[in-house]
């Protein structure tokens, strides 16, 4: 580290001035050699940590002290820092691929997991290269549970499958002094065949489904039909307002072609109204309005 050299530079060189402050006093070259081999020796002592990071010392290969951030010393030959352990959130990407889901599906799932190390101390003592066992961690825990998962879940169920994940590589790491903070799916691939499968699936449940309205729309229309029938069955008056009603309308329209029963005819004396609509509508539309009486 830059700063470290810059403060290890500094004390050879006051242990340099000490020397030659000797040798002046004392007349003799060997404070000097003494002062350079200490200084030389002394610069290994010196150690900067940055903020995010913890440094591990081993002293004659034993766990010593976690020491960090800033400036720190060790002693030359016999402390050593055996890790620098970051400690800021860890982005992990890590994916399954071609792994058969319980209905024996063979799907494709990338994710995204993030971490930090909360005790540098097991980080560094208890497993050799603790990023590469949380990445192997995520990888396994992954297809475990879509070993154990239906295709469709993993294509609705993505929040409840990511808490299960988290918390099964949780479980795996914490000895290690890792924490996750969470687990993020990012994708999951089928295969194009099982995706048009899944798509005519799709649209034949949507068709069924318009059918069914239709239907349902079907059967309120005839009960509002019935309903109407009983009203109009005790009340004629109504009934005869409601033809005319729908004469009207039918005769507003241009070239209308309107057939009407001649019961209906004879029972509500229509026939004047009838001649005089139907000469009207053939002034309008020029001869070609039709009204006809079966």
């Amino acid at each position: 580290m830059p700063n470290a050299n810059i403060v290890a530079i500094l004390v050879l060189m006051g242990s340099i001035g000490v020397g030659l402050l000797m040798t002046m006093a004392l007349g003799s070259p060997v404070p000097v050699i003494v002062s350079a081999v200490v200084g030389v020796i002394a610069m290994r002592a010196p150690r900067i940590a940055r903020q995010w990071d913890r440094a591990i010392v081993l002293r004659l290969g034993r766990y010593h002290a976690m020491r960090g951030p800033g400036l720190f010393w060790v002693v030359p030959f016999i402390d050593i820092v055996g890790s620098w352990i970051d400690q800021r959130t860890i982005t992990t990407s890590f994916a399954a691929e071609q792994t058969l889901s319980s209905d024996t599906v063979p799907v494709n799932v990338d994710a995204v997991l993030f971490w930090m190390v909360h005790d540098p101390q097991k980080a560094a003592l208890e497993v050799q290269n603790y990023a590469q066992a949380v990445s192997w961690a995520s990888q396994t825990a992954l297809r475990d549970i879509i070993g154990r998962t239906p295709l469709i879940e993993l294509l609705r169920g993505r929040e409840r499958i990511e808490t299960e994940l988290q918390t099964l590589i949780d479980q795996r790491s914490n000895p290690w002094g890792v924490t996750v903070q969470s687990v993020e799916m990012r994708d999951v691939v089928i295969p194009a065949a099982l995706q048009d499968a899944m798509s005519r699936e799709a649209q034949a449940a949507r068709e069924k489904q318009a059918r069914v309205i239709l239907a349902g729309a079907e059967v309120e229309i005839a009960q509002s039909f019935e309903m109407a029938a009983r009203s109009y069955r005790d009340n004629p008056t109504a009934l005869h307002l409601r033809a005319m009603n729908m004469l009207y309308e039918g005769l507003k329209e241009k070239g209308a072609l309107m057939l009407v029963p001649s019961s209906a005819v004879e029972s509500m004396g229509l026939g004047g109204m009838l001649g005089a609509a139907a000469l009207r509508q053939d002034r309008l539309t020029g001869g070609t309005g039709e009204t006809k009486v079966e």
